[in-house]
């Protein structure tokens, strides 16, 4: 099976900024996955790298759900045979029965989570709440590069913001999109663009895709 390429690439940036590698398999008393969109691929190879991967799809439980651009690999994540696998209609309906698994993980679980930011983030940041160490959480990016954004003067959260600046969902203001980033939240911070100069707004670029 031929797998894409292992990780987004990302250009140097502030150190808030979240960085991302291949998921490497680890030994675990249970193993939690959670993918969306082409993190699919990455969940695959990471099993295909696994010393005894039988065992640990016996120990594994994945929840996934498409990415923001549509991409459903289903099919993928079906065909590993894990012992529970999961689609999810929504990144919010994911989220939800991930709180549900969290309530019953044993000791020695291990955590992986692949595809999108917005994914990603949110649940790490679910995840770190039950008490798990970031540091022992793997993320892996694929597909969509689009952000969640917290507008910093309303608070509102906009979801999948493609262009740079784009204007926040809740109050109007237009935001330039920072690379800072919060595990609190899960979301990139945007910042009123025109605060000095009002209506001075630069067109907006697609910046993530």
């Amino acid at each position: 099976m031929a797998f894409s390429m292992t990780q987004t690439p990302f250009p140097p940036s502030i150190i808030s900024r979240p960085v991302y590698a291949p998921l490497v398999p680890r030994p675990g008393a249970f193993h939690l996955i959670v993918a969306d969109g082409e993190g699919a691929d990455a969940v695959a190879a990471m099993i295909a790298k696994a010393p005894d991967a039988p065992v640990m799809l016996a120990r594994c439980h994945v929840l996934y759900t498409a990415g923001p651009n549509g991409t459903n690999q289903w099919d993928v994540i079906a065909g590993l045979g894990a012992r529970q696998a999961q689609q999810a209609a929504s990144v919010p309906t994911l989220l939800f029965r991930l709180a549900r698994v969290l309530l019953d993980l044993p000791m020695g679980t291990q955590v992986y989570l692949a595809g999108t930011e917005g994914l990603m983030g949110q649940a790490e940041r679910d995840v770190m709440a039950t008490g798990f160490p970031h540091g022992d959480i793997q993320k892996e990016h694929r597909g969509s590069t689009v952000r969640r954004v917290q507008c910093v003067h309303c608070k509102g959260i906009t979801e999948n913001v493609r262009t740079d600046p784009f204007q926040c969902s809740h109050c109007g203001l237009h935001l330039f999109v920072r690379d800072h980033y919060s595990r609190r939240i899960a979301a990139f911070q945007g910042v009123n663009i025109d605060a000095e100069d009002k209506g001075l707004i630069p067109a907006a670029v697609e910046r993530f895709k």
